[in-house]
């Protein structure tokens, strides 16, 4: 499927999953910052992170100390936010420096050289902005990288408002919250599916009419 993006000014793209091939990676890191509390309690955590795609590890964490922990793991003291937050990231950024990145992503730079990039990620933004640094590819996203602990709703509305992120504007995405975020900002949005963990993000498209492309390749063709 061909997709024309030219009429865009500004290309928004989501980083795990679009830009890195790193989905396994956190998705495997939220499992071992939280094994302490036993393999059920991992095991939970994974899901609750699968299911919540796009959301920061902030929330997530959060979520699990407060809600799956004490399911899981009643009375026992494990790490708390802090100490799961340095363990996750730790585990993270070996993987975010050595996992795939999109193939024809530079080309598709070069195509649209008269386009502002940003990232708006549910990744640590001082992290993202190290690893793209060391990389190589910060320079490719001139309109910024962005992350949590701002949430990507946050982060859209406060970059339009600025008119840092230029209408028409496409977000490319994997996640449900990538849609919900792109759509209440008034972004155009294409689902990216080949790294996505979105399990039923067919159904999930056609209920929503979402144009689906399978790698960021599509958009050379």
């Amino acid at each position: 499927m061909s997709f024309d993006i030219s009429a865009y000014k500004t290309v928004v793209f989501d980083c795990d999953g679009v830009v890195l091939n790193s989905n396994p990676v956190k998705t495997e890191a939220f499992y071992q910052a939280t094994l302490l509390y036993g393999e059920a309690a991992a095991q939970a955590m994974v899901e609750y992170h699968v299911a919540n795609g796009g959301v920061s590890r902030y929330k997530k964490f959060a979520f699990f100390l407060e809600k799956i922990s004490p399911k899981h793991a009643s009375g026992f003291k494990g790490p708390d936010l802090d100490e799961l937050l340095k363990t996750y990231a730790d585990n993270v950024r070996e993987g975010l420096l050595t996992c795939d990145m999109a193939p024809g992503l530079e080309t598709l730079r070069l195509k649209t050289s008269g386009m502002r990039w940003l990232i708006v990620s549910g990744g640590d933004q001082d992290e993202l902005r190290d690893v793209f640094a060391r990389r190589g590819i910060f320079h490719w996203f001139d309109g910024g990288i962005f992350g949590s602990p701002d949430s990507k709703d946050d982060i859209l509305l406060r970059e339009v408002s600025r008119n840092n992120l230029q209408k028409p504007a496409l977000f490319l995405g994997d996640s449900k919250y990538d849609y919900q975020a792109a759509t209440d900002s008034g972004l155009d949005f294409v689902f990216l599916t080949d790294w996505s963990e979105v399990e039923d993000f067919e159904s999930f498209a056609l209920n929503n009419s979402i144009i689906c492309m399978c790698t960021i390749t599509d958009f050379l063709v």
